[in-house]
């Protein structure tokens, strides 16, 4: 089956900015305070239930994985980039870090305990979020839980060239929907969105940033399915 072009895109521009990507992105304990009370719930959500690892989709260099290591989550990366799935596995030979697509996770029905996907969605097209979160949906066990951060605002698309540490620099696409929408979109693949931030731009910062903790219905219970 042929790979979606905007995947290789994403795979393209991320493996040209790797090293200097890795150099630059904060460790997850710099984080503003409400992102790291928000990774902080997560963990504990999914260390609690005990239903199996927890996939950080879209790991990057392996920082916030790493991180939720450190708050006691059996963690393991995902990214499509090969480059940085390199340098994860440099920085964290200890974790498991695989190359591999959010669209097309390498997990069976119910293994997984948890899923993260911290700033990794607004790459897709909003026509491809519905197959990704049913990717999020069908991996975690009854009662899993998932933790989506991105940033959000009015339906939109941006091409824009970064580079990172004044390293080389490539193109990126981003596509930002409203808070809203996304909820809906969750609820639709099945998950119950049990709690939503929205945290205002920052200085310099262009959009808000929402997180949702989401919970994969236990059997007979509350479902958000299609409507």
């Amino acid at each position: 089956m042929r790979e979606a072009p905007h995947l290789d895109a994403i795979r393209q521009s991320y493996d040209a900015v790797a090293a200097d990507y890795a150099r630059s992105v904060k460790d997850p304990a710099q984080l503003d305070p409400l992102s790291r009370a928000v990774l902080a719930a997560f963990a504990e959500l999914v260390t609690s239930a005990g239903l199996g690892p927890t996939a950080d989709v879209g790991c990057g260099p392996g920082r916030v994985t790493a991180y939720l290591t450190r708050l006691g989550v059996s963690a393991f990366g995902v990214d499509l980039s090969p480059r940085m799935v390199g340098l994860a596995r440099a920085a964290h030979p200890e974790l498991r870090f695989d190359v591999g697509s959010m669209s097309a996770l390498a997990a069976d029905d119910g293994e997984l305990g948890g899923v993260l996907a911290f700033y990794s969605t607004h790459h897709l097209p909003p026509e491809s979020l519905p197959g990704a979160y049913a990717e999020f949906h069908r991996t975690p066990a009854p009662g899993g839980h998932l933790l989506l951060v991105t940033r959000v605002g009015d339906t939109g698309h941006q091409r824009r060239t970064y580079g990172y540490g004044g390293g080389e620099p490539a193109a990126f696409d981003s596509y930002r929907l409203p808070a809203d929408r996304i909820a809906e979109l969750l609820e639709r693949s099945g998950f119950v969105v049990t709690g939503r931030t929205l945290q205002e731009p920052e200085a310099g910062a262009k959009r808000p940033v929402a997180g949702f903790l989401a919970q994969k219905p236990e059997a007979g219970g509350r479902s958000g399915g299609a409507r």
